[in-house]
């Protein structure tokens, strides 16, 4: 064969390019913010006193309709459960027993998740949706205790796809909170003046916030930094600009709204918009260093093991990219049915209020039952205000009759709920029996009644009261 013989070289696939290793810094640097965070999430959901409102002291509890079997442990269990969580997150942080702590902390947050949605938020979805990114990439294999005890672990490299899942996920979360907010109550500016109403106390920038032009600021400034936020991080010349924005941004709302982890959790993962090098330059040893030049990972075909990976991420964002668009599917306003505003990134768009009374057939005699009865405060607004609290709730008071000893139990619902200051209307159909009412997730719940939207909202320069109920 002549030594003059060349070879054409095949074009790099897309698999291929997203198997290329990469400087794992942001990974590693992510990992020690994320175990933080979930450390403190965990444990300061005990020391603030947010499990023993939510999960000890009531005595009825809502989770996701089809996991009624998940319950919080008795007594002091669930303190302990929280307590196992948060040394789950320091373990993750120092990166000990990485697969196995990151894996149990996800089952249990998960459980925890599911079995109280009368608190639902949505940077608890958004930390399950993180820990399961995290459980698929080898955040341990760099200044973690993992690689000192198993020195064959240690790289200073990882797969292009391995940061990039991170940058997508954002990418979607963003531009969904964004188109969200592109509604008739947020571009009047309703719901932030309701929130801005309750803070004219805070010191420095407490008048500031009762200023309409400042509230359009925020209102406006809210959609822009969303939708832009991820283009101007990834583009160069305007990510340190970026970032910059960003750190005020999420700063301010951590300052003003108190929403906990998130706004630090959306700036750690800002580490995923930088060159590699610059985060191991800035926060990692300099040794090993990655090698720009290292081998790309083979290019053959893709094995089993990594066939079976990539199908899971696309899956993953497949679901990502769907759920957020499930509200379409049902009719009416889903701030005020409900119905698909879960897991789809509608951040403090609205505020309910309300009360709810409950007519109770039984065996021909009449009940009626409040929910302040059995409920802890938070528990009876949301059974007032959300359609499927209420079915659930009436499934209670079915039960709780049945097991009285009567058999012929009905249930009406008799609710007046307000949305975003608009006058108090009725939510559901109060000549629809809820007990004999079978759950489909999937269809229209057709005793939910329509937002009469002729009864509009009270503009924001008019009553400066605060809302009862809550935002999401």
């Amino acid at each position: 064969m002549s030594s003059n013989t060349t070879y054409i070289q095949a074009k790099p696939s897309l698999f291929t390019w997203l198997r290329q290793p990469v400087d794992n810094a942001p990974l590693v640097v992510f990992r020690w913010c994320f175990g933080l965070l979930l450390f403190l999430e965990s444990g300061g959901a005990i020391l603030t006193g947010w499990v023993k409102k939510a999960l000890v002291e009531p005595a009825v509890h809502f989770p996701f309709i089809g996991f009624e079997w998940l319950k919080p442990l008795p007594g002091n269990g669930m303190y302990f459960y929280y307590g196992v969580m948060a040394v789950l997150g320091l373990l993750v942080m120092v990166g000990l027993f990485y697969r196995a702590s990151i894996t149990a902390f996800t089952l249990l947050w998960w459980g925890a998740y599911l079995m109280q949605k009368a608190s639902y938020n949505n940077h608890y979805y958004l930390l399950l949706v993180l820990c399961f990114l995290m459980m698929l990439v080898p955040a341990h294999a760099y200044a973690s205790l993992d690689a000192k005890r198993r020195p064959e672990l240690r790289s200073p490299s990882c797969p292009r796809w391995c940061l990039l899942i991170f940058v997508v996920q954002m990418a979607i979360v963003y531009t969904y909170a964004a188109l969200a907010k592109i509604e008739a109550d947020w571009l009047a500016g309703i719901p932030i003046n309701m929130w801005f109403a309750n803070k004219s106390h805070f010191y420095l920038i407490g008048g500031l916030l009762q200023e309409a032009c400042f509230q359009k600021l925020v209102v406006y400034g809210g959609i822009f930094f969303d939708l832009l936020i991820v283009p101007l991080l990834l583009w160069r010349p305007t990510r340190k600009w970026a970032f910059i924005l960003a750190i005020f941004f999420h700063g301010f709302n951590s300052a003003v709204f108190h929403i906990g982890i998130f706004p630090y959790l959306a700036l750690a993962l800002c580490l995923f918009f930088f060159p590699p090098e610059t985060i191991r330059r800035k926060l990692l040893p300099r040794k090993p260093a990655f090698a720009p030049d290292a081998p790309v990972c083979s290019t053959h075909g893709l094995r089993t093991r990594e066939k079976a990976l990539f199908l899971l991420l696309g899956l993953h964002f497949l679901v990502q990219i769907a759920l957020p668009l499930r509200h379409w599917w049902f009719p009416g306003n889903a701030n005020w049915t409900e119905e698909g505003h879960r897991m789809a990134w509608h951040m403090m768009l609205r505020s309910k209020s309300g009360y709810a009374q409950y007519r109770v057939v039984a065996d021909g005699q009449v009940f009626w039952e409040y929910p302040q009865q059995h409920l802890t405060p938070k528990q009876a607004r949301m059974v007032a205000t959300h359609p499927d609290l209420i079915w659930q709730y009436s499934q209670f008071l079915k039960n709780k009759y049945q097991t009285l000893g009567y058999s012929q139990v009905k249930v009406f619902a008799h609710t007046q709920v307000s949305l975003n200051r608009r006058p108090h209307q009725l939510l559901v159909d109060s000549t629809v029996n809820l007990a004999a009412v079978p759950w489909s997730p999937h269809r229209p719940s057709p005793w939910v009644l329509p937002l009469q939207e002729d009864k509009s909202p009270a503009t924001p320069e008019g009553t400066k009261e605060g809302a009862r109920g809550s935002f999401e």
